[in-house]
């Protein structure tokens, strides 16, 4: 605890320090005695001012002052002054987004019924949309349009990051075999859902090619109605996404209970098969009375003429069903469901037969050819086998709400969370871009490029912890919602950052200058989110190949804007 009040005060003498521009000096003469000073008690008729600037010996007097941000907020001229001054803002910005992440998650935790449904952006993006405002928002036109490529800089950076250097990562941390390396050995492996979240991140671009819309327009109202219908496309795609999250558990469990059901017959049928004293189908593809009914006969314990819930578990559980995690109540269940007709919670055999009779029918439909009494056990084995991979891809089911044992306190603590985390972002975003500005003027490095490395690792850093520690769990589940997770964040920024940009760019009229931009963050998401919305697995050369798209887009926009003059 010391220490971090330690931390604390050095932090805020560092700013207190950072805040003095000009003193005012005792004042030396050269026709002094060598060792004799003022007292400082006699006024001098020019006082002489020391402008504090310490990683310069002389002070050009051409140079321009930096802008004060508020007018007391610590700036600086030099390029090592910018950049301490970025890593302090770049700090505050990133406990403003872990402190609106967290508040975002314990009220989603408080959240009733539907709400948690409702996948939405975590307000732990505020920063990045405070810095976008900041960037064209709060000056002149002319200078928000030399300003606004620091927006573009953190909206690019963002989703190209994510979908390149965190998701290389993530298979290379994830990777569960770690005894060798091979290229071309199974990295990751997830579920059947990540490739949903990976179509749904390709849609959002979708905004991002209707604004490509004003390099093919010559006038400047064409290109400014161009940006509307790119916003308005942007919004829609939000609310479209909202109400895909609101469906989206109910269809996943519908399909996940489809699985079980499906798992369920295919093992059923394949052990019954196994056990049969002959052929389930005769020689004309039917099910074969006889040999069911001696099935029914080893399965009815007691020999009562009927199967009760108790006689059904006890088969599931002999069944094993390959070591699959189904729950044998709710399998004895569903039998019961299925082939009780008459609805007094137990099987005869007549009902029996009609079940095995319709699921033997499900699994040779379409398939009768030759001798459909021989081909049984090879149906039933590749239809066995079919189910469970569609099974294993659909991942887990969904678990049970958690409790929260304190709502009260939570609820306090969230919002307070989220009350600090908005009042540090909006106090901070305008100094960060205005410290952006300085470096860029310090190293005649564009601040686009500036923005694009550093503002991400501000403002994304809090989402991107967590989904690292999740890919180093190294299980299927853990992938699939570390994969889940990426996708989704990288869906919503592309929408909600853009929606956001946009909306600036129309409201203060600004020229459309970033085509090439767009452009690349097109060429990433699709490549990254086309690659991964057909496929489950990810061997290890995937991560190289996002590690290199990195670079790659940087390179591409320099090319693209500064050598062919992409605008």
């Amino acid at each position: 605890m010391a220490n971090k009040h330690l931390c604390i005060l050095l932090f805020f003498l560092s700013i207190s320090f950072l805040s003095i521009t000009t003193v005012l000096s005792r004042s030396l003469s050269k026709s002094m005695p060598f060792g004799v000073l003022s007292d400082g008690v006699r006024p001098h008729r020019n006082p002489q001012h020391i402008v504090l600037n310490p990683l310069s010996v002389v002070v050009d007097a051409e140079l321009p002052l930096c802008k004060q941000t508020y007018g007391f907020m610590p700036c600086s001229t030099t390029a090592l002054g910018n950049l301490f001054l970025i890593i302090v803002y770049g700090y505050l910005i990133f406990m403003a987004a872990k402190y609106l992440t967290n508040g975002s998650e314990l009220l989603e935790l408080l959240g009733p019924g539907i709400l948690r449904n409702i996948d939405l952006p975590k307000l732990g993006g505020l920063p990045s949309a405070m810095l976008i405002l900041a960037s064209g928002l709060f000056e002149t036109k002319e200078i928000a349009q030399s300003q606004i490529s620091v927006g573009m800089g953190l909206l690019a950076g963002s989703s190209i990051l994510l979908t390149t250097l965190v998701w290389g990562s993530c298979v290379v941390i994830g990777k569960r075999n770690n005894t060798r390396f091979s290229l071309t050995e199974i990295g990751v492996k997830t579920d059947i859902w990540t490739c949903d979240s990976a179509r749904v991140m390709v849609i959002s671009v979708i905004p991002f090619i209707v604004v490509q819309i004003t390099r093919i327009l010559n006038s400047s109202s064409g290109k400014h109605l161009a940006v509307l219908i790119a916003l308005i496309v942007s919004v829609l795609i939000f609310i479209a996404y909202s109400i895909y999250q609101v469906f989206h558990p109910w269809i996943k469990k519908r399909r996940l209970a489809y699985a079980k059901q499906n798992l369920l017959m295919s093992g059923f049928l394949k052990h019954l098969r196994k056990h049969a004293l002959g052929r389930l189908l005769n020689d004309r593809g039917e099910p074969d009375k006889d040999v069911i009914k001696k099935l029914f006969d080893r399965i009815d314990e007691n020999e009562d003429g009927e199967l009760s819930h108790g006689e059904l578990k006890a088969l599931i559980i002999g069944i094993k069903f390959d070591e699959t995690n189904l729950d044998k109540d709710d399998a004895a269940d569903k039998l019961l469901e299925d082939f009780d007709y008459s609805l007094d919670n137990q099987i005869n055999f007549e009902e029996f037969y009609q079940g095995i009779s319709k699921w033997l029918n499900e699994v040779n439909r379409g398939k009768r050819s030759g001798d459909p009494g021989s081909q049984t056990e090879k149906l039933l084995g590749d239809f066995h086998e079919q189910t469970k991979r569609e099974h294993d891809l659909l991942g887990a089911d969904d678990q049970s709400d958690l409790v929260v044992e304190n709502p009260k306190w939570t609820s306090f603590k969230a919002y307070s969370m989220l009350v600090i985390g908005t009042i540090i972002s909006t106090a901070f975003a305008n100094p960060l871009k205005d410290t952006v500005i300085n470096f860029s003027n310090a190293t005649t490095i564009p601040s686009f490029f500036i923005s694009f490395v550093a503002l991400p690792l501000a403002t994304k850093l809090s989402d991107v912890i967590p989904i690292l520690i999740y890919a180093s769990r190294k299980s299927e589940e853990s992938a699939s919602l570390t994969f889940n997770e990426l996708y989704r964040t990288v869906s919503v920024n592309n929408v909600i950052q853009l929606s956001v940009f946009l909306a600036v760019v129309y409201i203060r009229g600004l020229r459309w200058e970033f085509s090439s931009e767009v452009l690349v963050i097109l060429i990433v998401c699709v490549v990254m989110g086309g690659f991964a919305s057909f496929r489950t697995t990810f061997p290890f050369w995937t991560s190289l190949v996002a590690y290199i798209l990195y670079p790659f887009s940087l390179a591409l926009i320099y090319v693209l804007d500064y050598v062919f003059g992409c605008p």
